[in-house]
């Protein structure tokens, strides 16, 4: 047990004196506190384009009844296509309404427009026509406006403490945030692992360290000591990031939204946080015993790749899932399934942890994920006791197979 507190000890050591540990540390909060500082200021002070609509109307059924805005500014033209055309700037717009019943216009520019403006432009049509229709039909449009109702929504969750707000803004920005941590820091710490074990073992350094200690201590050490490592890192983000926040705060930034959003996030973020720790603990153990395997089976760095694809596929799979499909459906079989599963499980457990999980399904997840990393650590040991003697010799998953079931 000693032997492994002097490997960890000298992992973290080394690492947490490293230029490049307190360059990111530092960092990160900074670039955390300029990017929402940015977001805020955006927010505050919008310098949109203002977009000249040459509206030529052919049907004579739009007629001088656009409605201008910040950002589109509606003009009638009588001067052919082809002129307007000419003369067109790279801002401006010209809006063709052909002749007759016809439900399409066109739009032509010299640049792509973005989605919203172009529907825009098609909300202010459809409400036009709907409005003519209506009158046609003898339905008096301004009484029919003045009965319309602008209901707001306001979600609230039922709790044994009582209602609450449900914050479903909240729980998708931390949902997606956790998912993308998990996902980064288990490539970026297990690559840690990865890369130390090649380096000792490309510089015979390890064969006079196992001399002293054995290779599942060895390999033992070197884990939790770069996992400890991420976790003081993630600390310290955490508390610089809470203290730009109230810094930006105190300069006034926190009136915006985009700061208010922040505050209520991370108010309710006790509990995730919590199962972002586990998670992302028990998950890095989990894969970096096998990146450590990994690295022990090779010579160098560019002979993993054969390696670290099927390693790693879980987590992208669930990753790109979660992107596309978990967020939508947190509560549904393929998502329960995949949070249960311990090589899924990191990822998949932090886009549905906001959404409230059942108990039972929370327990099996973390029991499963400990009993799986204990099982996955024995075999990497087993793979690496062997594998870190080896040199000039290719690797591959039936020799690593062989190297399991080597005797002491």
């Amino acid at each position: 047990m000693n032997k492994i507190l002097l490997i960890i000890q000298r992992e973290y050591t080394t690492r947490v004196r490293k230029r490049a540990f307190i360059v990111m540390t530092l960092l990160v909060p900074a670039l955390f506190g300029g990017m929402f500082a940015t977001i805020s200021y955006l927010a505050n002070n919008k310098n949109q384009t203002i977009h000249i609509v040459n509206v030529i109307d052919n049907s004579h059924q739009f007629q001088d009844k656009f409605k201008s805005t910040k950002t589109l500014k509606f003009q009638n033209t009588n001067k052919p296509l082809d002129s307007i055309k000419a003369s067109l700037n790279d801002d401006d717009i010209v809006l063709m309404i052909p002749e007759g019943k016809n439900d399409t216009a066109e739009l032509f520019a010299r640049k792509k427009n973005t989605l919203a403006l172009s529907d825009e432009i098609q909300q202010q049509m459809n409400n036009i026509a709907s409005n003519e229709s209506l009158v046609k039909m003898g339905i008096d449009t301004a009484r029919l406006h003045s009965v319309k109702s602008n209901i707001v929504l306001k979600t609230r969750e039922m709790t044994a403490e009582g209602d609450k707000s449900a914050n479903i803004g909240s729980a998708y920005a931390l949902a997606f945030a956790g998912a993308i941590l998990i996902y980064m820091s288990l490539f970026i710490y297990g690559a840690q692992v990865m890369r130390g074990v090649i380096e000792e073992k490309t510089s015979r350094i390890i064969e006079v360290i196992v001399s002293s200690v054995k290779p599942f201590q060895l390999m033992a050490g070197k884990i939790i000591g770069v996992g400890l490592v991420g976790l003081t890192q993630f600390a310290l983000w955490i508390v610089l990031s809470y203290l730009v926040g109230k810094l930006l705060g105190q300069n006034g930034a926190s009136q915006s939204s985009t700061f208010k959003f922040v505050q209520t996030m991370a108010s309710s973020a006790g509990y995730e946080l919590a199962c972002f720790g586990f998670y992302w603990l028990t998950g890095f153990l989990l894969y970096s015993a096998l990146f450590a395997a990994v690295g022990s089976a090779v010579d160098s760095e560019t002979e993993t790749q054969q390696f670290m694809f099927p390693i790693t596929l879980p987590l992208l799979f669930t990753y790109i899932l979660s992107v596309s499909y978990l967020f939508q459906a947190p509560d549904s079989t393929l998502a329960v399934w995949l949070s249960i599963i311990p090589f899924t499980a990191p990822v998949a457990m932090m886009v549905r942890v906001p959404f409230h999980v059942p108990g039972w399904q929370l327990g099996l997840s973390m029991g499963l994920m400990v009993v799986t990393f204990i099982f996955c650590t024995y075999i990497a040991a087993r793979i690496y006791r062997v594998g870190i003697l080896m040199y000039g010799k290719k690797a591959s998953f039936k020799e690593m197979a062989k190297w399991f079931f080597y005797k002491e």
